[in-house]
């Protein structure tokens, strides 16, 4: 019979005596704020290699500030183009060849784009 070493895992802290907790909880915050579309250049670009042959619209940008929103955005450009996709956090990616689409979707939003690639 196997013997089995199961190890506690660390307590989760209820509270803490540091005044700088709270601060960095607002901060986290105050990092979720308003996006301003025309602030931001998106790069788009076809891929399909390591997918197995499959083709898939990639969206490029600084997107790591405002998770929420680019969220949101990929949840539209699904329903847009009618297919799957995900957020990987620095990038959106939407199964498919949907290139155009994306871009026009996205400009009428306020983005600047730029196509990258063949």
């Amino acid at each position: 019979m196997a013997k089995i070493n199961i190890k506690k895992e660390e307590v989760n802290i209820l509270w803490s005596d540091d005044p700088d907790v709270e601060k960095k909880k607002n901060n986290k915050q105050e990092n979720e704020g308003e996006v301003v579309p025309s602030d931001f250049l998106l790069e788009i670009r076809r891929e399909t290699k390591k997918r197995g042959g499959k083709t898939v619209s990639v969206i490029f940008g600084e997107m790591e500030q405002n998770k929420k929103y680019f969220k949101k955005l990929t949840q539209e450009l699904k329903k847009k183009c009618g297919t799957g996709g995900s957020f990987k956090g620095i990038c959106i990616e939407i199964q498919g060849d949907f290139i155009d689409d994306i871009k026009a979707h996205l400009e009428s939003i306020g983005f600047k784009v730029k196509k990258v690639g063949g």
